[in-house]
């Protein structure tokens, strides 16, 4: 199958790698020694690498052996690979060493040792994308069977709820670390969406008051902003796409306000006295939290201190030897009184954000409209549409955008409807083209749902693998033994996690005491404590310098 030349030069695919080698200047802090003049362009040093890679320095003239120092690696931290423009995403591949399990643990074990009254507070909130992977994974066993291995999917194990999954978890968290403060997000993607609906309507009336001659303005179509790999992209590779995104932060970034601001003050401390620890289903949502907009300059804290995923998650529990298929599944009274819990959003499994627009529009419209569905390419990339029941007049257009391949399309499509340039080439910076507006034709969109993985959060990089069987129903860690492209997220198991997903929700996105609360919240802490800004970064790489 053959792609366009945009797709070819930038090197998208699906599972992203730096599009160039990541490079961080390496100062040299020691003093430079003599050299003798007569010899100037001589070096008085030589570095030498040893069977396992590491680097020793020694002196010229001196056996390596007798008198070598070994120099330390360079490591790229968060804030390095943000402030570098040379990859195309900031997923996978990068190095990064502020955010991970073990920080959380060192971090706990620190805390602990402190007097009373200078601990924080540690606080921990998981995405139901994170509970259904784990719970597909760890599904109860029958009764009277020992605990199994994940990724058992020959039938001979129960369905976890969500809900039990998330007692299971708690109970490791509080038991194990003495973390009794446990979340779900689905109430912050309640307020997230809340903040969506509104910002979608102020651009949508925008433009009708501003734009009377039917052409269409920047402020929409309005492009999801819940997916920091994405978000990353944009910037980087499309900066004349930013004024599209909607401003209202994700659902990550929204618990790290209610959990720092807002139930800060319900607990009497401030956002510095409290250690917010998210789980998450993507290694982009490290980098998200660590963006300089999510820094509280005052207190010199972050909404989210550390993230991690679903599957750092489970190889704590490994470590701690928490066996999370026999552990207390049906604990009552586990359920915390703060906020809402598991709280389920019709519509995608990546947060519903269309789905919230559309019932937004459908209950603003006066006259009844009749929804309807295509699938452009494949389940990744659906257009939907509402129109009028008489007279079939479209009234708004969105669609569901999966995976970078259809990103990119998308782009070229919003751009062509908007009359943007939409840049192409390598990293999206040689020269761009100037796009005719849509004066008449079809309706463009009004808003679309974009998330960089194909088949969505769910099936985000940082979720628990699938233990696969072989032909004699072996279970395999086929890339510990070597099989090369035994990658994460098989359709299967994805499918899997799919419906373990829209099992075991309690709360419903209709009930008017979640509602009343979100509001009170948002009142509270202003509109504005949910949005946020994005900035296109400037990069040096052109396509001579890319690594094919």
């Amino acid at each position: 199958m053959a792609f366009s030349g945009a797709l070819t030069l930038t090197d998208l695919n699906d599972f992203i790698t730096p599009s160039q080698a990541c490079i961080k200047p390496v100062e040299q802090l020691n003093p430079q020694p003599k050299i003798d003049a007569k010899d100037a362009g001589a070096a008085s040093t030589h570095i030498q690498i040893d069977e396992t890679g590491a680097y020793y320095e020694g002196t010229n003239g001196v056996a390596l052996n007798q008198e070598k120092v070994k120099l330390e690696r360079a490591q790229i931290s968060l804030n390095d690979c943000l402030a570098c423009s040379g990859c195309i995403t900031s997923a996978e591949s990068v190095l990064i060493t502020l955010q991970s399990h073990t920080e959380v643990l060192d971090f706990l074990t620190r805390n602990a040792a402190l007097p009373a009254s200078e601990r924080k507070i540690p606080v921990v909130s998981i995405a139901p994308q994170s509970l259904a992977s784990l719970a597909t994974a760890y599904g109860s066993p029958p009764s009277g069977a020992s605990g199994d291995k994940i990724g058992n999917t020959n039938g001979n194990r129960d369905e976890t709820t969500l809900r039990e999954m998330l007692n299971r978890v708690r109970a490791f968290w509080g038991e194990m670390l003495g973390v009794e403060k446990v979340f779900d997000t689905t109430f912050a993607r309640h307020l997230a969406l809340q903040e969506h609906v509104r910002e979608f309507e102020e651009r949508r009336r925008a433009r009708m008051s501003v734009n009377g001659a039917g052409v269409r303005e920047s402020g929409l179509p309005m492009l999801a902003s819940a997916c920091p790999g994405w978000i990353c992209y944009a910037e980087k590779a499309h900066a004349e796409m930013l004024p599209f995104i909607a401003q209202t932060k994700s659902p990550q970034q929204t618990m790290g306000t209610l959990v720092k601001t807002w139930m800060g003050k319900l607990w009497d401390r401030r956002p510095d006295e409290i250690y917010h620890v998210t789980v998450m289903p993507c290694y982009d949502k490290k980098l998200e939290a660590s963006r300089t907009d999510f820094y509280n300059a005052v207190y010199q804290t972050r909404d989210v201190d550390c993230v991690i995923t679903t599957g750092e998650l489970e190889l704590m529990m490994r470590e701690k030897g928490w066996n999370l298929d026999l552990a207390a599944g049906e604990t009552t009274g586990l359920m915390n009184q703060d906020l809402p819990e598991l709280i389920q959003h019709p519509g995608s499994s990546s947060g519903s954000y269309l789905q919230a627009i559309m019932a937004h529009v459908e209950r603003s419209s006066s006259l009844p409209l009749v929804s309807t569905v295509k699938a452009i390419r494949s389940a990744d990339y659906e257009e939907h549409v509402l129109a009028e029941a008489d007279g079939g007049r479209v009234v708004f257009r969105g669609a569901k955008c999966f995976g970078f391949r259809n990103v990119q399309n998308v782009v070229r499509k919003v751009g062509r409807e908007s009359g943007v340039r939409v840049g192409i080439g390598a990293a999206g910076k040689m020269a761009g083209r100037r796009a005719k507006r849509d004066g008449e034709g079809e309706k463009g969109y009004d808003y679309v749902e974009v998330m960089a993985c194909p088949g969505g959060c769910i099936n985000g990089g940082g979720q628990v693998k699938p233990t696969t069987r072989d032909a004699e129903g072996y279970k395999r860690e086929w890339e510990q033994e070597g099989v090369q492209n035994a990658r994460w997220g098989d359709k299967e198991w994805t499918k899997q996690v799919e419906r373990t997903y829209w099992t075991g929700a309690e709360g419903s996105c209709g009930d008017a005491s979640i509602d009343e609360l979100a509001l009170k919240i948002t009142r509270d802490c202003g509109s504005e404590s949910f949005r946020t800004t994005y900035r296109a970064v400037e990069s040096d790489v052109v396509g001579l310098a890319v690594k094919w």
